[in-house]
């Protein structure tokens, strides 16, 4: 089996790494982070279920640490419509230029989050009940669907929700493990898992437990202010990702 170049494996290891670590330390961002290395060596086609399944990898490595934190109660209502959402937002593919929704979605971010950042006090929503979690999963699955973006939307809500940092990780944690965990499947039954794929597997996937372990450790050493600080950080980054990505 030949290897890939060695400059390429070090691009593969360095996002795999740096993404493990934020994915560790907040729960979500995988995706956005890693993608920004490895589309410089593998086509999308390889991309987009590595990314899946070195995701879930990590989320499975920590959710002992997170699993104080979920509320079935709050979840499932999200993880539902969310699951539904994601073969409608691979329908919509056909439909939906991604750049202009991806250049909207990262306005919003950045928008939401610099609001956030100078608020004294961010409001919290207590109305809508399940009703209101399901429609943010249901948005959450299809932007999985339609563009890897599961993550923004069960973040945003939980930061609006008022929870504490092990709550928002008890949401966004599963969620996001099991979009990616779907459109892995959904990959596989597609026929995108060929050699390439599992070659950069093998490099990959222990590179971001590593980086994963890392985070969460210094998620334990991290505040409910500092959290909300850092996904707000995370959000205005992929905010900025995503329109620079479209853009070039």
């Amino acid at each position: 089996m030949d290897l890939p170049p060695t400059g390429d494996i070090a691009i593969v290891v360095a996002g795999a790494l740096a993404a493990g670590f934020v994915n560790g330390l907040s729960g979500t961002g995988y995706a956005l982070m890693a993608l920004g290395f490895w589309l410089q060596v593998m086509s999308p086609l390889n991309a987009a279920p590595l990314t899946a399944l070195c995701g879930v990898a990590g989320h499975v490595q920590s959710l002992p640490t997170i699993w104080k934190g979920v509320r079935w109660s709050r979840l499932w209502p999200m993880l539902a419509a969310g699951i539904v959402g994601v073969p409608v937002g691979t329908m919509l593919l056909e439909h939906v230029r991604p750049a202009p929704l991806k250049i909207g979605v990262g306005v919003l971010l950045i928008l939401y989050s610099s609001w956030m950042a100078f608020v004294r006090r961010p409001p919290v929503v207590t109305g809508g009940g399940r009703l209101a979690d399901a429609a943010v999963g249901l948005t959450g699955g299809v932007m999985g669907g339609m563009a890897s973006l599961s993550g923004p939307a069960p973040a945003i809500w939980a930061q609006l929700r008022g929870f504490g940092k092990d709550e928002q990780r008890g949401v966004n944690q599963p969620f996001n493990m099991s979009v990616l965990l779907l459109a892995l499947v959904s990959a596989g039954i597609a026929g995108f898992l060929d050699r390439t794929f599992f070659v950069w597997a093998v490099i990959a996937v222990p590179t971001t437990l590593v980086g994963a372990r890392i985070g969460l450790l210094l998620y334990g050493r991290v505040g409910d202010a500092g959290f909300r600080r850092i996904i707000l950080g995370l959000l205005v980054v992929s905010g900025a990702t995503l329109i620079g990505s479209s853009i070039a």
